[in-house]
């Protein structure tokens, strides 16, 4: 054999023995990749301080084999009311929502928002997990994996004009974030708007709505103090809240080795719904000493005040559990049950 033909067989088999080890070769440390897609922007507290830590957990217990890439501000296309079918049909891999920006498709969830049941939102968003594991997972949440389930704090008015009695709501046009809460203020005499988080800055400065219902902690970052100047709080109740999902495509969780399951499982579900709900009430201080900073109107209710409008808002419970029925929903259990689930994690 010649000098040339033994060098050509020789590099043909090195790169025989080259290819065959990469086949051997340890896998990629990054195994699999995520796309979270979510509505705010990504300074907002809630990403800043809820889903990325927890995207960031998730890569650190994995060792860098599951890498989750972040959208905010619905980076990846659509509308905020879609994003739970995004979910769904793999679009995106993670999702967080307002379950009510699909009316109605979450009926049980809307326990939580009839007008004066939250108490604080860890204890509610705690309740709320576990009344989805008893009555949701197999039915209103069937469709995709739940990772997180909670609400936000006290949800309060923010209003161009002094709102302080029920009367003073008439006419006025306002922003509500789900059907419970528009159905809530339209019985009241307002003209109710129902439109995502994003779409209130806008709607506000061109006169679309004269207020608001949203929490403090995301006011700031939506400038909201700087467009309306009233804020009403109801002292030690809250006149409702707002449910959220976060949630991962059925497909891709399945898809997963039974470790990288077991490391999300453990940074998921009751725990975290609980520090979830518990941080969006603590991320309410900052806004709201923002607000004061600025010189902006606190009215904050006396109890004789609130009694109004827990009166004007009494009927709302009777006709969603009349609804429920409708629906071959147990509402009055179901009521009963979330009640009974939220003064025992409030004692806790």
């Amino acid at each position: 054999m010649t000098t040339s033909r033994r060098n050509i067989l020789s590099l043909a088999c090195a790169s025989a023995i080259a290819l065959l080890g990469l086949g051997h070769a340890p896998a990629n440390a990054q195994e699999v990749t995520l796309r979270m897609h979510q509505f705010l922007p990504e300074q907002a507290n809630v990403p800043k301080n809820i889903l990325y830590p927890w995207a960031d957990r998730i890569e650190a217990a994995s060792d860098g084999r599951i890498k989750i890439d972040r959208f905010p501000s619905m980076q990846l296309g659509g509308t905020p009311p879609q994003l739970i079918n995004q979910a769904i049909d793999g679009v995106a891999d993670i999702i967080w929502t307002v379950a009510g920006y699909t009316p109605g498709r979450f009926p049980r969830a809307e326990v939580f928002e009839l007008p004066f049941t939250m108490t604080n939102a860890e204890a509610v968003s705690r309740a709320y997990w576990q009344l989805a594991e008893e009555t949701m997972m197999d039915d209103d949440f069937k469709d995709f994996k739940v990772l997180g389930l909670w609400v936000h704090g006290p949800g309060l008015i923010h209003s161009k004009d002094p709102i302080e009695a029920v009367s003073d709501l008439n006419g006025v046009k306002l922003r509500g974030p789900t059907r419970m809460t528009t159905t809530l203020f339209e019985s009241m005499g307002a003209s109710a708007v129902g439109m995502p988080v994003p779409a209130i800055p806008e709607a506000l400065s061109k006169g679309v709505v004269d207020a608001a219902v949203i929490p403090w902690e995301v006011t700031g970052a939506l400038k909201v103090p700087e467009l309306v100047s009233n804020h009403t709080s109801f002292g030690d109740e809250a006149l409702y809240t707002t449910t959220f999902i976060f949630a991962m495509n059925k497909d891709k969780w399945e898809s997963l080795p039974d470790d990288l399951k077991a490391i999300i499982d453990a940074n998921s579900g009751l725990d975290f719904s609980g520090s979830a709900g518990a941080q969006m009430q603590a991320d309410d201080a900052g806004p709201r000493k923002a607000a004061m900073d600025r010189g902006n109107n606190l009215i904050d209710l006396s109890p004789e005040q609130v009694d109004e409008w827990k009166a004007a808002s009494s009927g709302i419970a009777d006709a969603w559990v009349s609804e429920m029925t409708d629906k071959g929903i147990d509402g009055a259990a179901l009521k009963a049950r979330a009640q009974e689930l939220i003064e025992q994690n409030s004692a806790m």
